[in-house]
Order: C-alpha cells, then structure tokens, then sequence
C-alpha cells in the first residue's frame, strides 16, 4: 500500500511541479506532447503488454473496441450534460477553456488514467509478492514512467479549462486506484493477473481516443507549416521519451 501510494503521488507532484512551473504558458502547443507521449504509451508499451500475455487476441481486440466505443458514449454524455448545464451559467470561458471541453478530453483523461492506475497498482503487488526488491525496483520503475504520463495528462486538463489545483486534486484521486489495484492484486493475484491484459487495453483505448478524437483535431486547426513544424517535433519528443523509458523499465 504504501509502494503504490508513493508512486501515485511522488508522480503526480512531480508532474505537477514541471507542467506549472515550465509549460503552463505553452499549454496549447504542449498538446502535441501529450499526443506523443499518450499514443506511444499505448501503442508501443501498453498493448504489446496485453497481447504478449496468454490472453485471446480476439478477446483484447473486443475489449480494445468496446474500449473506444466506451469513450464515444462517455464523449456524447459528457458533451450533453456540459452543453445544458452550460446554458445561461454567465460565465465567460476565454481561449477555448470552456465547461464542456472540460467535460470531454478532461473527464476522458481521468478515467483513462485511473484504469492505468489500476493496473500499475496489481503490478506492484504481483513483484511483491515475487520478491520485495523487486516491488520497490517495479515501483521507482513505475515512478520514473508515469511523470511523463502524468505531464501530458496536466497539459490535457489545463488545457481543458481545469486549474491548477483542481487538476492536481483530481490526478491525485486518481491515483489512489493505483492502492486499490494493489489491493486486489494481493489478495487475489491470481484473477487479477488475467485481468491485467484486458484492463491495459481499456486504459489505452482510452488514451488513443482522446488522442485521436479531441486533441489532434485541434492541432489540425493550425495549419501553417511554422505551427506545424513544432507540433510534429514535440509529437516525436513525446514518442522518444515514452521509449527511453519503456527501454529503461524492461532492460531492468
């Protein structure tokens, strides 16, 4: 329990702390980050995962679709109850920082990473189990992987009209499904360990819709080849932060 709460929040602050201080004021172009580091994630870590376990194929790429759909209803919901609610509230949103953009990718983003959390939470608990070293190794290893993560999740939220704080409050409950995971991962690893693949493959369609549904349309709109430059370095930093600390993670 303490192993996952300690990641959970040395992350999180540590996110914190880089996204306020050093990209709050370029939240707009660190979007491009976050699609790197969001998609990469996914794609390059989290499902090779799954699909390397004994799991059926068949039955992660349902998950995978039942994952996106999922999303898309979550997307439909959210943008509903944010767009009545919004009606005659008086308030003025400037910059595009309004209540049903933080309904849609924010709320997304947080779901998404707390199924993440979930599952980092059961692994800890499996390499305790194995052997306490290797639960405090797998646990820094999880710290060391989840800042970038949980950057591009802050550059997300801000940028969907949460404040600082507010974004900080909720990434930090979300992280307490990191404990719960540990929980369940103790007490019957077993069952858990044949849930990992499937819960990593919901979180990552997760990441992948947002990605692909809210933020790179909004890249889209700056079209001119100097807007575009930057968004495509800052896609390719995020790709080659997530490998280095893939490559890190299992080369130890």
């Amino acid at each position: 329990m303490l192993a996952t709460t300690l990641a959970g929040v040395l992350s999180i602050t540590a996110a914190a702390i880089f996204s306020f201080a050093f990209l709050s004021k370029v939240v707009e172009r660190m979007v491009s980050l976050s699609v790197g580091i969001m998609l990469s994630t996914s794609l390059l870590h989290a499902l090779p995962e799954a699909f390397e376990s004994q799991a059926d194929p068949r039955s992660l790429f349902a998950t995978l679709l039942a994952g996106l759909l999922a999303f898309f209803m979550l997307e439909k919901f959210a943008i509903l109850r944010h767009s009545h609610h919004h009606e005659g509230d008086g308030h003025h949103h400037a910059h595009g920082h309004d209540k049903h953009e933080a309904g849609k990718a924010g709320w997304m983003i947080l779901v998404g990473d707390g199924m993440h959390n979930f599952t980092d939470g059961i692994l800890i608990a499996a390499a305790f189990l194995a052997d306490p070293k290797l639960g405090l190794v797998t646990g820094l290893a999880i710290i060391a992987h989840e800042i970038p993560q949980e950057i591009g999740d802050f550059i997300v939220l801000l940028n969907a009209g949460f404040s600082r704080l507010r974004a900080y409050i909720f990434n930090l409950l979300c992280s307490l499904m990191a404990v719960a995971g540990g929980l369940l991962g103790y007490f019957t690893l077993d069952r858990a360990s044949n849930l990992i693949p499937y819960v990593l493959v919901f979180a990552s369609s997760g990441f992948i819709y947002i990605a692909l549904s809210d933020l790179m349309p909004q890249m889209q709109r700056r079209a001119t080849l100097r807007e575009t430059i930057p968004q495509v370095l800052l896609i390719a930093l995020g790709v080659c932060i997530v490998l280095f600390l893939t490559h890190q993670r299992h080369g130890g």
